[in-house]
This record gives structure tokens, sequence and C-alpha cells, in this order.
């Protein structure tokens, strides 16, 4: 007999469905009672066996980078792993009081919403440089959308009497709703954007 562990237990997680066939072996959704690998997964691909969850509080440790820019971090924020995942757990809380649903299901709908499907990069022919659409593949789609939900929710916490884990679950319950206000729906559409120009 095998048991059904709910991460927390609070949440089951074995009814949680992926509609974007895409983005079934990116996000992992093995139920674990305590979410914490402890760097076991360093390995090619080892962050598709990391559960989504988990995958989320890691992103929120770097919630002030830019690209190379390192913003100032908020204090909500820090490399802590209990700090990161009692943020999580009390976004989770609002989410499920607002929406009725089990909170993963509306992250992995999230996810899905806000993964870009095509971006640009720079390829060089006979000297010159030319941006060029490619598409995304399925881990990094999952990455960028999770980095998009966190840098979303910090800078609305950022400097506001609001505080990170209520600006995450407005983050998230917008993407899981394709609202135009969630950042990270304005970073895939304009991801997009671009890469259809580029073809």
């Amino acid at each position: 007999m095998t048991t059904n562990f709910k991460i927390f237990d609070m949440w089951d997680i074995s009814e949680v469905q992926i509609e974007d066939l895409g983005l079934q072996n990116a996000i992992n959704l093995e139920p674990k009672l305590i979410l914490k690998n402890q760097g076991t997964q360093v390995v090619k691909f080892g962050q598709a066996k990391i559960n989504i969850v988990e995958r989320l509080a890691s992103k929120i440790s770097v919630a002030g980078h830019r690209g190379r820019k390192h913003r100032i971090e908020i204090g909500h924020a820090t490399g802590k792993y209990t700090k990161n995942m009692k943020t999580v757990i009390e976004a989770f809380k609002i989410i499920e009081k607002r929406t009725e649903k089990n909170p993963v299901q509306v992250l992995v709908k999230a996810i899905e919403n806000a993964a870009p499907k095509d971006e640009v990069t720079t390829i060089e022919y006979g000297g010159a440089r030319y941006p060029q659409a490619v598409d995304v593949s399925p881990l990094r789609r999952v990455n960028l959308a999770l980095k998009h939900i966190v840098h979303g929710a910090s800078e609305k916490a950022f400097g506001k009497k609001k505080k990170l884990f209520q600006s995450l679950a407005d983050e998230i319950i917008m993407a899981s709703e394709k609202n135009g206000e969630s950042f990270a729906m304005k970073k895939r559409n304009e991801a997009e954007k671009q890469a259809d120009s580029a073809r």
C-alpha cells in the first residue's frame, strides 16, 4: 500500500493536472512531505526531478536579480530555506482562500500560461549579428515562468506596505487567469512578439 503524502501536510498534489503536454516532463509533482533535495539534483536535467513548489521557493532567494544587474534584495527574500518556504505557504493559503482551489493546481496553471513558447537569440553570420527566433525548451519555459512570477511579486512588494507573500499570491492568481496586469504574462507576450518580428 502506498501512502499519498500531502505537501506540508496540507495540500494533496496527486490530483493536480498538467494540461500543457510540452511541460509534463518539466514540472515535477512527486508527492513529498518535506520539499528539500539538499543539492542532490545538481546534474544535467536535474531540475526536472525537483518538486515545482521547491523550485518556486528557490527562485524567491534571488528575487532582486535582473540579468547581470543585482538590485537591492528585499528583506523578506533571503537564502534561508525556512523563510522562503514560509512565504510560499502563506501565499498558498491566500490562493486557496480566494480561489477555493488547490493552490498547487493554480500555480501549475499560472506556469502554463506564463511560459513563453518562442524567444529571440542572436546569431552571427558573415561578421554581422542577426536576431533569430527560436523555440524554448520545456525546462527553460518553466524556469522563465517561475522567474517572472517571482520578479513580478518582488516588484510589487519592494518598498511598499504589501508583503511578499501577498504579492506572490496576487501574481500567481493573475497569471493563472491570463490577466494582462500580471508581470509574467507581460513578459511572455513581449518575448513572443519579439520572436514574431525576428522570423
